[in-house]
């Protein structure tokens, strides 16, 4: 297991202080977070034999998470996390153009989202850290004075847990998301082709070749996208089909079965080999999966080098340009309104998924 220098992340970046704050719970799991780009930098878990290992990609230095070439490792990704079409939208009347960083779309907050700032720590404790960043009227084009928190716990039962809120002082749009790079093998370990895989969602919301929902919403059955019983991850990424070929495989937005709001199951990840599994609850509408596509010869920890689909992200959020699709789930937010959002990584070992009982 690589062991993250506290040192290494102690740094000051455009005049604010950086640090690693490192979460331990009474089983052995830790967790290391930065309040730069509020990134999980390593999570460490017990296989089946009790044998503690690193499943986040990442970075050994603060240094390279500022690398402008980072691909979003672990971050916080905002104001909105996706893409928004063509960089615009229109709210009460007004157009706002947006920075334009991915193809012809804006992508996760743009040039300098959330990912690429430092968060103000307000709490920290072996158990928890919380931290706040105000984004500012105008930044990246966005309207209003938005005010964030993000609050890392992690539990005696195994879960990492994230809680955002949010305000604003003019009406705006926000679609957090958390950026994590799993592999339950362990970072740099391969390919996650066997992992094992279920998505709480029959729907999907197909994407046209920028990778941007067409406005459809569409039944996973008969297509690669359909996950509702665990299978392998590779199985079908290499298919002959049309979202696959937009995407270099699995990007793309699932409809979870959940009502809004309400913290519910999205996803089930297994690790045939250490047997480690991960459930994902959250609250939010979409879990998107992003089977790094466009990741090859990354730069990792200790000196490896990340390939092409050595890992997954699984990220909870609202569907992707939303804010051009009035029938998907809103992601506008008023003065006096809360933006609030959880999402639960929950960690435990298993022999295999069959019988898995939260599925039934």
């Amino acid at each position: 297991m690589n062991l993250i220098s506290e040192e290494l992340f102690r740094t000051v970046h455009n005049g604010k202080s950086v640090g690693l704050y490192i979460l331990k719970n009474r089983n052995g799991l830790i967790a290391r977070i930065t309040n730069y780009g509020a990134i999980i930098v390593s999570i460490c878990v017990p296989d089946r034999n009790g044998n503690l290992t690193d499943i986040v990609q990442g970075y050994d230095t603060i240094a390279e998470y500022i690398n402008e070439n980072s691909p979003y490792m672990g971050a916080v990704c905002g104001r909105c996390a996706n893409r928004i079409a063509r960089g615009k939208f229109g709210l009460l009347g007004k157009n706002y153009s947006l920075a334009v960083n991915n193809g012809p779309n804006h992508l996760h907050g743009g040039l300098t989202g959330f990912n690429k700032v430092v968060w103000n720590v307000l709490n920290s404790s072996s158990k928890s850290v919380q931290m706040e960043y105000l984004s500012i009227d105008g930044e990246e084009g966005y309207p209003g004075n938005l005010r964030t928190t993000v609050t890392y716990t992690l539990t005696d039962e195994n879960e990492l847990r994230l809680d955002y809120l949010a305000t604003t002082d003019k009406t705006t749009i926000i679609n957090l998301a958390s950026h994590s790079y799993f592999n339950l093998s362990g970072e740099g370990s391969g390919s996650i082709y066997d992992h094992e895989l279920m998505i709480n969602g029959a729907f999907f919301t197909p994407t046209d070749e920028t990778s941007v929902p067409t406005g459809e919403i569409r039944t996973v059955k008969g297509t690669p996208m359909d996950f509702t019983e665990p299978h392998k991850i590779g199985a079908a990424i290499d298919q002959d089909d049309e979202q696959l070929k937009f995407g270099a495989g699995y990007d793309h937005n699932w409809v979870l079965a959940h009502p809004t709001g309400t913290l519910g199951l999205a996803a089930v990840a297994f690790d045939p080999l250490s047997g480690r599994v991960m459930e994902i609850y959250t609250t939010q509408p979409g879990v998107q999966l992003y089977t790094a596509n466009w990741i090859d010869d990354e730069k990792g920890k200790s000196g490896k080098k990340y390939k092409r689909r050595w890992a997954f992200c699984l990220e909870t959020q609202h569907f992707a340009d939303a804010i051009n699709k009035p029938h998907f789930p809103s992601t506008i937010l008023n003065p006096g309104e809360e933006y609030k959002h959880c999402c639960i990584h929950k960690f435990s070992t298993r022999q295999s998924l069959s019988n898995y009982q939260i599925l039934k």
